[in-house]
Order: structure tokens, then sequence, then C-alpha cells
């Protein structure tokens, strides 16, 4: 990894971000039992980032499997709690945990769809956005 980006220091992300770089992180910490998923709200929580956002298979998060079902309800909207309460599975159980903890918007949203990610990052309203309102 060292040969394509630099280890996180917090203190050098922060200095970028500062001087208006932007900062991707890539890949997880290298510790057993932290997935992805946990790895970006981690990293979002200890930058103070505004949101995380989570690229997949599908356009958003649905009260069931959309693959599995044709009657799949899409939300546009949901909160930390509901998510929780339908046990739907927007991530990892210890990064959502995080997010809610930390009050980390979630933008959930198709990786397959050209321009999505572009779409995401400027803002635009697209997929499921999970957060403590709802």
């Amino acid at each position: 990894m060292d040969n394509v980006a630099e280890p996180f220091v917090r203190r050098k992300a922060m200095r970028h971000l500062e001087l208006g770089r932007v900062v991707i992180f890539a890949a997880g910490t290298g510790n057993p039992f932290f997935s992805t998923d946990t790895t970006a709200a981690l990293r979002a929580s200890e930058i103070n980032a505004e949101i995380v956002l989570k690229a997949t298979k599908v356009d958003g998060i649905y009260d069931s499997d959309p693959a599995k079902n044709q009657d799949a309800v899409k939300f546009d909207r949901i909160s930390f709690h509901e998510c929780l309460t339908r046990q739907l599975k927007v991530m990892d159980s210890t990064a959502f945990s995080l997010c809610m903890e930390n009050n980390m918007p979630i933008g959930v949203f198709s990786m397959n769809e050209p321009d999505n990610i572009r779409r995401a990052l400027v803002g635009e309203y697209i997929g499921t956005m999970v957060d403590a309102k709802g």
C-alpha cells in the first residue's frame, strides 16, 4: 500500500483537508474484526466528516432484499432507530453503531449507476439517507 498511498495519520489527513485537498480513504485498518464499513465509519468520525457515503450493489435501503422480493419498498430517508428496529442490514453493526453514536449520516447509493459517485460527492440526493431524524 505504501507504493500507492500514505498510511492514515489523523494529523496529516486533517492538514490535507485544511489545505483544501481531497482525502480518499481506501482499504481497512489491517486489524481483524474490522470491516471496511467499520473503517469508513471510524475514519469519518476521526476527521469529523459530514457524512459516510456507502456505494453498494443496490440503489438504497429496502424493507427486504429487492433481489429476492420484487415488492420490496425502498426508503428515501430512514432513521438509525428504524433501521435497528426493522433489523435492516445497512452495514455491519459496529460501523452502524459508530455512525449512530457520532450522529454521522449515512448515504447509501448504487455504485453501478454511471456518475453516482460524483453525484453523491457534490451533495445530490440519491439513494437512501440514514440519520437521527429519518
